[in-house]
C-alpha cells in the first residue's frame, strides 16, 4: 500500500514531464494574450477558460507526442536522457494513450466550448509540431526550427480565433513575430549544448554550419525580429506604450546577439536563451496592456 502511494507521485510527475510544462505555459500565455487582443470588450470568461484548457490540452499532446517519437534521440543527449519516453520507465502504449487522451479532450472542449475553427487550426498545430516538425524536418535539415518554427507560432492566432472566429491580419502578425523570434532561441539553446547535439545526430545549425555562422545568423534575426516587433505600432494595432517595449526590450536582444557574436562563451548563450524567453512574455504582456490601456479607451 505504501509503495503504490510513494510511486504514483513519481509516475504522475513523469507524465508530466512528457508534456513539457514550461514550454506549454508560454504557448499557452500566448494564447490568452490573442483571445484578449481580439476584442475591445472584455471576451466572455467561459469562452477564454474552455479555450485556454483546450489549447493547453492539445499542446500538452502534442509535446507527449515529441518524446515518444524523440526517445532514441533523447536517451543520447544529457539534457533529456531522464525522460521517461527515454529511460522507458513509461512504455510507448502508455504515452499514446495519454497523447490520445489529452488530445481527444482538448478537441472536444475546443468544438463543443469554443468553435470549430479553432479546433481544426489547433489541430493543425498539432499535426505541424509533432508530425512535419519532430518527424520529417528535425532530423533532416538544419533549417528545421526555421521552417517548423510555424506551428510554434500559432498560439496568438488559435486565441484570436476562440474569441473572434476568425484569424485576421493582425493575429498573423503576432504569429509573425514568434516564428521570427523562434530561430534565436533555440539556436542559443543549441550552441551551448552542442556536444549533446552532436551525440543526438540531430543536424542542428551550429553541428552542420559552425559555431561562428549559427552566431550571425542569431545576430541578424534578432535584428529582424526588433523590425519585425515594430509593425503593430506601424499598422495602428498598438500605441506608443508597446512601442516603447518593443523597442527597449528589441535594443536588449539585439545586445545580447552582438556580444555573443564577438566573443562567445557558453554563459553568454545561456543568458541569450533565459532572456529570450522573458523577452517574448514581456513584449506580449506590453501588447496586453497596451490594448486596454492606450488603445481601447480611445
Amino acid at each position: 500500500m505504501t509503495s503504490t502511494t510513494a510511486a504514483s507521485p513519481g509516475l504522475l510527475r513523469q507524465y508530466l514531464v512528457l508534456t513539457k510544462p514550461r514550454v506549454t505555459q508560454l504557448a499557452v500565455f500566448c494564447a490568452v494574450i490573442g483571445m484578449f487582443l481580439a476584442t475591445p470588450e472584455l471576451p466572455d470568461a467561459k469562452r477564454v477558460l474552455a479555450a485556454t484548457l483546450g489549447i493547453w490540452l492539445l499542446a500538452a499532446a502534442a509535446f507527449a507526442m515529441n518524446c515518444l517519437i524523440e526517445q532514441q534521440v533523447d536517451a543520447r543527449m544529457l539534457r533529456t536522457a531522464r525522460r521517461a519516453t527515454a529511460t522507458g520507465s513509461i512504455s510507448t502504449a502508455q504515452v499514446l494513450a495519454l497523447s490520445g487522451l489529452l488530445g481527444g479532450v482538448g478537441m472536444v472542449v475546443l468544438y463543443r466550448w469554443v468553435n470549430p475553427l479553432t479546433m481544426w487550426l489547433t489541430f493543425a498545430t498539432f499535426v505541424g509540431y509533432a508530425v512535419i516538425y519532430t518527424i520529417i524536418l528535425k532530423p533532416r535539415t538544419p533549417q528545421n526550427i526555421v521552417i517548423g518554427g510555424l506551428s510554434g507560432a500559432m498560439p496568438p492566432a488559435l486565441g484570436w480565433a476562440a474569441i473572434a472566429d476568425a484569424v485576421p491580419a493582425e493575429a498573423w502578425l503576432l504569429v509573425l513575430i514568434i516564428f521570427i523570434w523562434t530561430p534565436p532561441h533555440f539556436w542559443a539553446l543549441a550552441l551551448y549544448r552542442t556536444n549533446d547535439y552532436a551525440k543526438s545526430g540531430l543536424p542542428m545549425l551550429p553541428i552542420t554550419h559552425g559555431q561562428q555562422f549559427t552566431r550571425l545568423h542569431i545576430l541578424l534575426y534578432s535584428i529582424a525580429l526588433l523590425a519585425t516587433t515594430l509593425l503593430p505600432y506601424v499598422v495602428g494595432m498598438s500605441g506608443w506604450l508597446y512601442l516603447i517595449a518593443a523597442v527597449a526590450l528589441g535594443v536588449m536582444f539585439v545586445h545580447y546577439a552582438y556580444k555573443l557574436f564577438r566573443v562567445y562563451s557558453d554563459e553568454l548563450a545561456r543568458k541569450l536563451f533565459r532572456f529570450s524567453i522573458l523577452y517574448l512574455s514581456l513584449l506580449f504582456a506590453a501588447l496586453l496592456a497596451d490594448h486596454w490601456l492606450i488603445m481601447v479607451p480611445r
